[in-house]
Order: structure tokens, then C-alpha cells, then sequence
């Protein structure tokens, strides 16, 4: 399994190897022990997933307060492309981004810090998202900002985004 950190300290794309033969392919998707070499112990409480179509755009979301989480993100099924916003207050990273494509084929993981917003765009037809959160979730400690905040530059999907009426009232950011 390989690290790489990002421009964004704290933020790092993980890159799992996978065996692939005649069959298919194995690989290990999380080890306790590399991550904890590389990245920092984080006890892991749940993991999520969700399924999208083309054009979803999930976010930008986070948790605040005692309720935020840390998140490894991994794509099962298709491609995204997948964004992590540092929103920390005083961060020297504040508002700038890390944008990376997650695919069944890369196979690539992010693992985003406390403090980041997070959200993604569906490439595929079909994509089967999953992640691992640290702390659990509270309603009451909901956040996010709109798609549009921080200069993300989400790449071109044919025809309109596909967007929840809940994240279409986020709040702009610059």
C-alpha cells in the first residue's frame, strides 16, 4: 500500500495494490497497521456507502464540532471525481482543495482530515461509493457549503449536475 500526500498536509491518496489475474483481482483495501505507520491511528466507528448515477454531485460536506469526522473514501463500483476543501479557521491551507479521480479500476482511496469539507461528482453510469467515517453522525452538527464555493473545478458531465435540493442551499464560499 502506498501513502502519498497531497499538497494539502494531512491529506493523502492511498494507492492499495491489487493482484489481478485471469479471475479478477485481490487486493487489501485497509491494513490497521500501514495506516497507522503512515498516517496516524484514527479509530475507525462506521463505514457508509451510498449509490449515484451519472452527473450526482454529492456535497460539500462536513460534520462540525465534536461530531467531526475524519473520512477514507474509495470508489467500488465506476469513477468520480472526488474533492476535499480544508475549511479549518486559520488553517494556511484554508479554502484551497485537493481534487482526485477514484475509480474501480485505480482502485485509489483519499483519506481526508477532520476540518474538510468533502463531495464528489459521479463520471460513470453507475457508481457504488463507499466510506469509513471516525466519530459518528449527528444532525445537529451537519455543514457544507455550495458545489460552487472555494473555485472547485468540477470536470464536464454531460447535461445538468444532479443535485439535492438540501446541498443547492448551502452557502457560497469564497
Amino acid at each position: 500500500m502506498q501513502f502519498i500526500e497531497t499538497e494539502i498536509p494531512g491529506v493523502f491518496i492511498v494507492e492499495p495494490k491489487a493482484f489481478a489475474d485471469n479471475r479478477g483481482y485481490f487486493m487489501e483495501s485497509f491494513k490497521e497497521d500501514e495506516f497507522n505507520r503512515n498516517i496516524g491511528k484514527i479509530h475507525w466507528v462506521q463505514d457508509n456507502e451510498s449509490m449515484s448515477s451519472r452527473g450526482v454531485l454529492r456535497g460539500l460536506h462536513l460534520q462540525t464540532g465534536e461530531f467531526s469526522q475524519a473520512k477514507l473514501v474509495r470508489v467500488v463500483v465506476g469513477k468520480v471525481y472526488d474533492v476535499a476543501v480544508d475549511v479549518r479557521e486559520g488553517s494556511p491551507t484554508y479554502g484551497k482543495y485537493v481534487g482526485v479521480e477514484l475509480s474501480d479500476e485505480n482502485h485509489r482511496q483519499l483519506f481526508i482530515p477532520r476540518g474538510f469539507a468533502h463531495g464528489f461528482l459521479v463520471l460513470s453510469d453507475t457508481c457504488i461509493f463507499q466510506y469509513r467515517v471516525d466519530n459518528v453522525y449527528c444532525k445537529e452538527s451537519e455543514a457544507g457549503f455550495h458545489y460552487k464555493s472555494f473555485g472547485v473545478e468540477w470536470p464536464y458531465v454531460s447535461g445538468n449536475f444532479i443535485i439535492s435540493e438540501k446541498d443547492l442551499k448551502l452557502k457560497t464560499a469564497k
